[in-house]
Parts: structure tokens; sequence; C-alpha cells
């Protein structure tokens, strides 16, 4: 015969739900244990903390001897006294030291008695503003404009007539443009030659060919010869192989 179940008394209906909360309680049980601290008796150390009440120490008060107030300002009154003249004092007249109109000198002087010098002027004028430029050998006879133009040209020949590349400098492989300014005076000579290039040693030729211009017939401002400035660019420049 076999045994019927009471469903309402099965044991293991409820068996997780008895795990769980038996677990739980271990593990609080658990933590409880690890958390829980003992303490010996001999490292324990009492102390008795006495107290006494504080003693006040009176401060004895000192009087110090203060210098007493300045004494008030003594009110000084001013007697005046108005005494009379004894003596009249005469008044010095100081007369003034300047002319007056009436005292102008005045002298009427002839024009013919004014003498004129006349006065040479230096004067230096551009080559580009010069009324009359100066006259190369070999441009006479030419108007204004072809003169300037022959002027011009003559300079150029001259150049490449004289030109001289120096040794050294090939040597050296110096090339570059110097510039030469120069003036031609009031009587036609070149002179005042100052150059400015890359090296001296190109300077020197620049200066060399300049000073064998020949001499010419002066530039004219307003009709008197004047000194007339110029200004020439020379190319040293050479070509390898």
């Amino acid at each position: 015969m076999k045994a019927k179940k009471n469903p309402e008394l099965e044991i293991g209906r409820n068996s997780n739900i008895y795990f769980a909360i038996g677990l739980n309680l271990m593990l609080l049980l658990s933590w409880r244990v690890l958390e829980y601290k003992t303490y010996e008796k001999d490292d324990l150390a009492l102390e008795i903390l006495d107290i006494e009440s504080e003693f006040e120490e009176e401060i004895p008060v000192i009087n110090v001897n203060t210098p007493p107030p300045p004494p008030p300002p003594v009110a000084v009154q001013e007697t005046i006294q108005i005494v009379e003249d004894v003596e009249e004092v005469e008044e010095t007249i100081i007369e003034s030291t300047e002319s007056g109109q009436e005292d102008a000198i005045v002298e009427v002087v002839d024009v013919s008695d004014i003498e004129v010098e006349d006065v040479d002027e230096d004067v230096e004028v551009a080559f580009a503003v010069i009324e009359d430029v100066p006259i190369f050998p070999g441009c006479e006879g030419l108007s204004k404009s072809k003169t300037k133009d022959c002027f011009q040209q003559k300079i150029q020949d001259h150049v490449k007539k004289n030109f001289t590349y120096p040794q050294t400098a090939l040597d050296m492989g110096m090339q570059g443009r110097v510039s030469v300014v120069f003036v031609i005076d009031s009587k036609g000579v070149t002179t005042g030659i100052r150059s400015r290039g890359p090296d001296r040693i190109l300077e020197k030729e620049a200066e060399r060919i300049i000073s064998l211009l020949p001499k010419m017939k002066p530039g004219k401002q307003r009709g008197k010869p004047v000194k007339v400035a110029y200004a020439v660019p020379i190319f040293f420049k050479f070509q390898s192989g």
C-alpha cells in the first residue's frame, strides 16, 4: 500500500528560501566575527588629571611722571607809532637814453655811390638739369639735345676703349658694378672722381678709366661756365671657360 503525501506538508517546497536565509545568517555571523576586536588589559593606561586653580598674578600699576603740558601761548601786542615826516626826499628823474622819432638820422644816399662787386659763384649743377652740357671733343656744332646724346655716347666709347680687367680681380673671381661720380669743372677738366663698388681693386680701375677723359668745353648755366656733375656705371663681368 503506497503512502499518500500531503501537498501542504511538503518540506522541500521552500528549501530555496531556507537556504538563502541560512546563507545570509552565516555571512552576517562571519562578518561580525571578523570585525570583532579585543584589547589586552595591560595596554590600557589610566591617568588622573589633576586640575588646580590658576594663579592670577597681580600686575602693579606704576605711575610714570609725565611732563606737564606746555603753557598757553602769550599774546604779543604790537604797538604802532605814527611818526611825522621830518625830511623831504627829492625824487630823482631818470632820463631815457632811447632815441625818438624826432632824433632819427636821415641820410640820403645816391645810387651811384653804391659799389657793386661781382662775386664768382662756384656752382655745381647736375648733368640732367644743366642748360648747356659740356662738349666732348668731336661733338661740336650740334644742337643741345644732340650734344647731350653725343656726350653720353663718347663717355661709353671711352670706357670701352680704356677698359682693362685687373688680373688680381680675375684670379680672385671679383665682379660686379662700380658706380663712378665725377665733376667737369668750369675749365672743362675732370675732377672729384669718386667710386663705389664691390671691391677696392675694381674701384681703382674704374677711377683710372675716368681720369683719362680728355679736356672738354665746360657746361654753362645762364651763359656762365659752371661745374657739372656726372655719374656713369661700369660693369666688371667675366665669362668662365
